[in-house]
């Protein structure tokens, strides 16, 4: 299917949902560079946000090597400042939008497997979840700041990308000394 033909379909089919609007909860609209409504953006990275401060604390209990530790403790700090910053824009009434009360699905279910595993299973998994992650969070913040339609916001996403990257950076790295440590 062709861009276009994509795009189309993505648009015909976008209509008022709960959630997200249908093109991000599929993931139509990543794959096609298009940015995101503010609503769904708000909804995402706070719920990207819950998901790496949970997480993360799960990792400093229960990770084994001190870097996946000390990666967790910046995540905490990183991502809970990302929140606050997110809430006070929409508490000041800057952003039309709400913060959700929970992550979604997605996110959910990612921290319920983590919740279960231990040891070289847990960080195994931790990692594998921020290289994912992350690249999910680059691509929102990427698009979002490229094409959102609240200015305010629009420069915060775009000033917010260079530390999510290097998140994602740091998350490659852990994971692939991790699993040269397996080999």
């Amino acid at each position: 299917m062709n861009r276009f033909a994509a795009a189309a379909l993505c648009l015909a089919l976008a209509g008022p949902v709960h959630a997200q609007s249908l093109g991000e909860r599929t993931g139509v609209n990543s794959m096609l560079g298009i940015a995101p409504k503010t609503e769904d953006f708000v909804k995402e990275a706070a719920s990207s946000d819950m998901f790496e401060i949970q997480s993360s604390q799960l990792a400093v209990e229960r990770a084994a090597d001190e870097r996946v530790k000390t990666f967790a403790q910046q995540m905490i700090t990183d991502h809970t400042k990302t929140s606050t910053e997110m809430k006070g824009m929409v508490q000041a009434g800057t952003v039309k939008a709400e913060i959700p009360a929970e992550m979604l699905p997605s996110h959910q279910k990612m921290l319920d497997k983590l919740k279960g595993l231990n040891g070289a299973d847990f960080t195994r998994q931790y990692l594998d979840d921020q290289v994912t992650a992350h690249k999910e969070a680059v691509s929102l913040f990427e698009r979002y700041g490229k094409g959102g339609d609240n200015e305010q916001l629009k420069t915060w996403a775009s000033s917010t990308l260079p530390a999510l990257q290097h998140h994602h950076q740091m998350a490659q790295d852990l994971d692939k000394q991790n699993d040269a440590r397996k080999s």
